[in-house]
């Protein structure tokens, strides 16, 4: 049987917040199941990082690949 993860599950795995995690949802960007509550499939998890690895997701009304040298250092504490 595949691993369901819930949403806070998705968005500590994503490192992002609850909120974000919901808006992937609600986007139709990443596939999930009402069972009564959303929840994601570990494979759509995996594939929604594979599929989206490279791009910017900060505007999810504007995906767009990430250029190269555009990527600022940020502390990772």
């Amino acid at each position: 049987m595949p691993k369901l993860f819930k949403m806070k599950a998705v968005a500590k795995e994503l490192q992002v917040i609850l909120e974000y995690a919901y808006k992937l949802v609600n986007s139709g960007l990443l596939p999930s199941l009402k069972l009564p509550t959303s929840k994601v499939r570990e494979e759509a998890l995996t594939e929604f990082k594979a599929k989206y690895e490279g791009y910017d997701l900060s505007n999810l009304e504007e995906i767009k690949a990430i250029e190269l040298g555009s990527i600022g250092v940020e502390d990772d504490d």
